[in-house]
């Protein structure tokens, strides 16, 4: 692999934690380089021999290599795919094989926060169709299949990659640190991949925002490929330029979102979500040498936090 085009660290994980505003964050800084696709998810498997038949899938070394051929003279390279640390097993020796001496940032959130915005992003996005089932029936199956909700086992995971590539190299922080001073925090990963750590990023934009749509009928027309959208899209063609038709789609669906605190997590989704998650978070908290215990306590009714994405 040319050394001259490689990453030499990655955001790794974890998805719903703020890894969208460190991406941007990032690519403020002047000694940084950041993969111009946010979550090119290369690095996760061996594509050897898998062939796809989407022409924007990062499928391939030259593909990937592709993404860096704009470096300069960058301190510090990157790439941000969340899912590297859920998928560890078959992520872990593709990036040792290709970028074994990268840095790795990890962000880490209270899985029962981290599980509710993965399940309010499904909605808002008409993620297969928009038909998500609540979490407290997907915490209920045994054995869990959600990945909603096996997405927040964090420990197996991290302990994986500290075991492969030194702890040294692993630099894990929290999404509440991000809420309660990201400049604070952007400025100790700046230090981490080795860049000028005085450097202040703008951090007053927050990359999405949680919402839930008022009418499934009306947010799946304009979410989901179907007759419908497609005639309205045809019309519009003919009119608007590729860029104003997304805009009026987007106003369209902003009209139709209400706050996520219209969809909020009942005491008894949370409660079991808590004793799902307790063993790994208390062997998070040993791992990491911090204390979690917030992440244990349910908090009282009508709490609302801001969130980042």
């Amino acid at each position: 692999m040319d050394t001259k085009h490689r990453p030499n660290f990655l955001v790794i994980g974890v998805q719903k934690a703020g890894t969208t505003s460190i991406y941007r964050y990032l690519s403020q800084h002047p000694q940084v380089y950041m993969s111009p696709v946010k979550e090119t998810n290369f690095l996760e498997r061996d594509w050897t021999g898998v062939v796809t038949k989407k022409p924007r899938k990062i499928d391939s070394l030259e593909k990937y290599l592709a993404l860096f051929e704009k470096v300069e003279d960058e301190v510090a390279v990157g790439e941000a795919s969340p899912n590297y640390l859920f998928h560890h097993e078959t992520s872990i020796p593709v990036i040792y094989n290709l970028v074994p001496e990268a840095k790795l940032v990890v962000i880490l959130r209270n899985p029962i926060e981290r599980a509710h915005s993965d399940y309010l992003m499904h909605i808002r996005d008409a993620i297969d169709g928009g038909d998500c089932r609540p979490l407290g029936e997907q915490a209920r199956q045994r054995p869990i299949k959600s990945f909603q909700i096996r997405k927040g086992f964090y420990c197996q995971s991290l302990k994986a990659f500290m075991d492969k590539f030194g702890a040294d190299n692993l630099k894990v922080c929290l999404y509440d640190d991000l809420v309660q001073d990201p400049v604070a925090m952007m400025q100790d990963i700046y230090s981490f991949i080795g860049v000028d750590d005085q450097f202040v990023p703008d951090t007053s934009v927050r990359a999405q925002k949680a919402a839930v749509p008022q009418n499934k009928t009306v947010h799946r027309v304009l979410q989901t490929r179907n007759p419908l959208r497609s005639l309205a899209g045809s019309v519009l063609r003919l009119v608007f330029p590729e860029k104003t038709r997304q805009a009026i789609r987007r106003y369209l669906l902003s009209l139709n979102y209400k706050d996520k605190s219209a969809l909020p997590l009942s005491l008894e989704e949370r409660r079991l979500l808590r004793d799902i998650y307790r063993e790994d978070i208390l062997e998070l908290q040993e791992l990491l040498q911090r204390d979690l215990s917030s992440w244990l306590t349910l908090p009282e009714p009508a709490t609302s936090k801001v969130e980042v994405s």
